[in-house]
């Protein structure tokens, strides 16, 4: 546990370093649904209406730009060849970065979206949800996020491959993200929306360590 410690920290403090990656996600997240009043019009009504859909593709995008580089430099440098022979399973390495890239990704998001929920109009009582199902989203987003990353490290032009490949695969994320905030507002129960959620996020978290190591394994050979 304190080498997969040790991972986490190492990619925090290079998050860290470069905070400028983190910024360019946050600002891209506000700007682009900053974009949607401009777009539609400033009517309350309209943009309370859009607001859940807005916030969820919006970050949905945002948490995809940093996708492509997960891997990316520790396979150039060779540390994922380090990775693969150390005592521990690669799988839990993977997962090490996985959660590191959580923490520089979804969190940040995560703080924004009350913000820009404001100002799109969103309904007082859709913020609890939002927040619970933008945890769970943003966690299964960086799951199958790494999958995706593995499948096409060391390939040309991979940030267009990755969004080709994972777009279809977090559609459910983005519906039941969604529909549980609209049921929040609406004064239904969003209960089951965010129970789907959870199944997703435990579905990946059960099939993409796994997965996105044997990806590794083969990029590195």
């Amino acid at each position: 546990m304190r080498g997969l410690a040790a991972i986490v920290r190492r990619d925090l403090r290079i998050a860290l370093r470069r905070p400028a990656d983190t910024l360019m996600l946050v600002g891209f997240f506000v700007i682009a649904a900053a974009l949607f009043p401009l777009g539609v019009g400033p009517e309350p009504a309209l943009l309370s209406r859009m607001a859940p859909g807005v916030l969820w593709v919006t970050a949905l995008l945002a948490a995809m730009l940093s996708l492509d580089r997960l891997f990316f430099a520790d396979f150039e440098d060779g540390t994922l060849d380090l990775l693969a022979t150390a005592p521990h399973p690669l799988w839990l390495s993977v997962l090490a970065k996985i959660s590191a890239h959580w923490l520089t990704t979804g969190v940040p998001v995560l703080v924004a979206a009350p913000v820009i929920a404001v100002m799109l109009r969103l309904d007082a009582e859709g913020y609890g949800i939002l927040i619970a199902a933008m945890a769970l989203g943003t966690a299964t987003i960086s799951l199958v996020g790494a999958l995706g990353a593995a499948l096409v490290l060391g390939a040309r032009r991979s940030g267009v491959l990755l969004a080709l490949l994972l777009l279809p695969l977090l559609v459910p994320v983005l519906i039941f993200g969604t529909a549980a905030v609209d049921a929040a507002i609406g004064g239904y129960a969003s209960g089951p929306h965010l129970m789907l959620l959870g199944a997703l996020l435990l579905g990946s978290l059960g099939l993409s360590p796994w997965a996105a190591a044997a990806a590794l394994r083969a990029a590195a050979e």
